[in-house]
């Protein structure tokens, strides 16, 4: 059977079948987005919005701001986990942090996060002699760690408070529920599947040895802390009326994201926004609206900002010491690895 699904799988990258069917999927959630959101925002009063913004209580944007920086700080652990599962216990902490961080929030900003993520992840790593085999097996485990965190959190909440995900879908009510536990029941077989023995993925050079059982439960509770941290920060935005609770847009939310993500649109614009207007539409669309614009400034651009100014000043830092150790050295010595 597994030859069998490995021969399909050969003929289904042969054909580009897969890459055909994820722009298609791309784009026709990216043009159900845009119907969606002209008729819900053609009624939309910019000045109310524009009050409302102002209104926000500041202690709950620093809030959501807090928790946004936590959500950043765990994901940094994205990245300290797959380097050490691919065996480079030397690449300290404070590297890792900033090819998790500035890749993510670029490739968060751009869209296609895999290959600007990826290019990111490159040449802040490359530095520390990783090749481009190492960095694509880097992502592929932080990718894994994310969307293992996504299921988890996405599978409790719909299985507590399925009618959350119903408001998006439009599916029954019990429908959500079975396919949350089909998520929860796919998740621990993935579990203990990877616990029973060593399970490999890929073949020659491009092959990756899955995290075990322990790491990979790891692997699940940090998905789960970001993602709620992430969470937290949109919940402290919302409108205070009417109180769905906490899990009603947390599960709005991490569906809300994972549409963005198959969009691959930059930061999944309007696709994240659509969904959230009509996942939350008790919600007043104006204040609800509000509170999405500031969740973006906080998680998408300031992020973004502070990563260019990064990533900016470490060329110039790493470009001036070059300078002053070729002078320093002569015109015939050996370049040195930069490791900042």
């Amino acid at each position: 059977m597994l030859e069998a699904l490995r021969r399909t799988a050969s003929l289904l990258r042969q054909k580009q079948i897969l890459h055909k069917l994820g722009v298609l999927v791309s784009v026709a959630v990216i043009a159900t987005a845009c119907y969606v959101l002209f008729h819900m925002l053609k009624t939309i009063d910019v000045e109310k919005v524009i009050d409302a913004i102002k209104q926000t209580d500041m202690k709950l944007v620093v809030l959501a701001a807090t928790f946004v920086g936590a959500g950043y700080f765990t994901l940094t652990f994205y990245d300290l986990f797959a380097v050490r599962t691919i065996g480079r216990t030397d690449i300290p902490y404070p590297v890792t942090a900033l090819a998790a961080f500035t890749s993510y929030s670029i490739g968060h900003n751009v869209g296609a996060s895999a290959f600007t993520g990826g290019a990111v992840r490159y040449r802040i790593y490359s530095a520390w002699g990783l090749n481009a085999i190492d960095v694509a097996k880097v992502c592929f485990l932080a990718g894994l760690t994310f969307w293992l965190g996504n299921a988890a959190v996405l599978g409790l909440g719909v299985a507590y408070h399925p009618e959350a995900a119903a408001n998006i879908d439009k599916l029954p009510v019990w429908l959500n529920r079975v396919m949350a536990f089909g998520i929860l029941a796919g998740l621990t077989f993935y579990v203990v599947w990877v616990w029973i023995k060593p399970r490999q993925f890929g073949r020659g050079p491009w092959n990756v040895e899955l995290p075990g059982g322990p790491l990979t439960l790891l692997q699940i509770v940090i998905g789960i802390v970001d993602l709620s941290f992430c969470a937290l920060a949109m919940y402290m935005l919302v409108p205070d009326e009417p109180n769905l609770g906490f899990v009603v847009v947390a599960v709005i939310f991490v569906s809300a994201t994972l549409l963005g993500f198959a969009s691959h649109s930059p930061g999944g614009l309007g696709v994240f926004d659509a969904a959230m207007l009509v996942g939350l539409w008790q919600m007043d669309k104006e204040q609800l609206l509000a509170g999405m614009l500031l969740f973006r400034l906080l998680y998408y651009i300031v992020p973004f900002l502070l990563s260019v100014i990064m990533l900016t000043s470490r060329e110039i830092i790493i470009g001036a010491r070059n300078k002053r150790l070729a002078a320093l050295a002569g015109p015939d010595a050996e370049p040195k690895r930069d490791t900042a």
